[in-house]
């Protein structure tokens, strides 16, 4: 019975949060496969934790979850807290080292993450991203640029803003243009000096 209800309960989190959760893309998502498992693990070996308590932990860690998730999509500083932010790690050819030692990336793993996207000169490298779940993004010279999202979920994205030269003046201008407001666009990108925006 615990374990029907565990299983259930997984399918539901996985259905109504996303399917993030089957291939974690941030720490978050990560952190909810891990705790979920323990719990239905743990409440399964244990007679001493009836079906009804094992129920309302999982309503209550759920509920918790979803809680989580609202604030992360209603609140820019939120989402950056919890999940993190790209990291611009190089940047025509030159290594931030004082970022590496910040996010406890030692020369090696760089070198190890560079060598298996095939990059073995670091003068080669336009530029390279360490994405929220810990891939490495990276832009050679001669290749098309990777395009970042200036808005995500009605919020901006204001250190893509500084990477492209521009202000959260300048993008409240292009989105009044284009007739949106910042909270009714799911996402917008800026591409070949043109904002493509995506409303809700």
């Amino acid at each position: 019975m615990k374990l029907t209800l565990g299983l259930l309960c997984l399918i539901l989190q996985i259905n109504v949060l996303g399917k993030g959760n089957l291939a974690p893309t941030s720490a978050m998502d990560q952190i909810q496969n891990y705790v979920l498992g323990g719990i239905i693990g743990g409440v399964i070996y244990n007679d001493n934790i009836s079906v009804w308590q094992f129920v309302l932990i999982l309503m209550i860690w759920t509920l918790l979850v979803l809680v989580l998730k609202f604030i992360k999509t209603n609140s820019h500083l939120a989402k950056v807290l919890i999940d993190g932010r790209p990291v611009l790690l190089i940047l025509n050819g030159k290594i931030f080292v004082k970022q590496c030692m910040l996010y406890g990336i030692s020369a090696h793993d760089l070198i190890l993450k560079l060598r298996v996207s095939g990059v073995y000169h670091i003068k080669n490298v336009k530029r390279a991203v360490m994405e929220q779940n810990g891939q490495l993004t990276i832009i050679q010279y001669g290749e098309k640029d990777v395009h970042y999202p200036l808005i995500l979920d009605g919020q901006v994205d204001e250190t893509i803003l500084e990477l492209i030269n521009h202000d959260k003046l300048w993008l409240l201008n292009e989105v009044q243009k284009a007739g949106y407001h910042i909270d009714e666009i799911y996402l917008a990108e800026y591409i070949s000096n043109e904002l493509h925006i995506y409303s809700y």
